[in-house]
């Protein structure tokens, strides 16, 4: 088990709550101004971030200002595609384990450049020519497959849809169940790990269901 444990951390369902309250103000343009204002206490007293959320790193999805928080409300972490590499799980480890944080959000967006580039990769059957891109690609791939040889005559907006949903609880399993640190913590019922999607044209997040 985890070496701190904070029983002041915000429990995670009311996390999902705060979170949804600030997509809804970012939504209806009521968003708190005080948010992005300079903290000098937070450099004394250190973080407490209430989520973890991972997600991709497209310039349309600034996390913080979505959902409406301010400095150290969050621990962010980004990456093309919100894959999980090991680098990716060790920096939820540290938020979970050592700030006490107990809710992991696992946010994938509408229209994701990752996504689209490994449907590409799947249908051509070649892969982005860097093989640091294909690092990106490869890890989406598995979890695409089936979705793209069942989803023959469907409109591509749904298969792309539903490849990212796929994706989100393909990131978020990959999470609970491949760090033991994590793992424990979810067992036990401190860490609660969920999925949720990002829609651009509407700015709206929705939660996953049963995830």
């Amino acid at each position: 088990m985890p070496r701190t444990w904070d029983p002041n951390s915000l429990p995670p369902d009311r996390g999902i709550q705060r979170l949804i309250e600030g997509n809804r103000r970012f939504v209806d343009s009521q968003a708190n101004p005080s948010s992005v204002l300079h903290r000098p206490e937070l450099a004394e007293r250190g973080q407490r971030p209430f989520a973890v959320v991972l997600g991709c790193s497209d310039s349309r999805t600034p996390v913080e200002i979505l959902f409406d928080q301010g400095l150290g409300d969050l621990f962010v972490v980004r990456v093309a595609g919100h894959v999980v590499a090991p680098s990716i799980v060790g920096s939820v480890e540290f938020a979970v384990s050592e700030l006490g944080t107990r809710l992991v959000v696992v946010l994938g967006h509408s229209q994701c450049g990752a996504i689209a580039a490994t449907v590409r990769a799947l249908e051509s059957g070649q892969g982005p020519e860097s093989k640091n891109l294909r690092s990106i690609t490869d890890r989406i791939a598995p979890h695409l497959r089936e979705i793209l040889e069942l989803g023959s005559g469907r409109p591509r907006s749904e298969l792309l849809h539903e490849s990212m949903r796929a994706n989100v609880r393909a990131s978020a399993d990959h999470l609970r169940h491949g760090s033991r640190l994590i793992e424990e913590l979810v067992l036990a019922t401190r860490v609660v790990i969920v999925g949720a999607e990002y829609q651009l044209d509407t700015g709206r997040v929705s939660f996953f269901e049963g995830i």
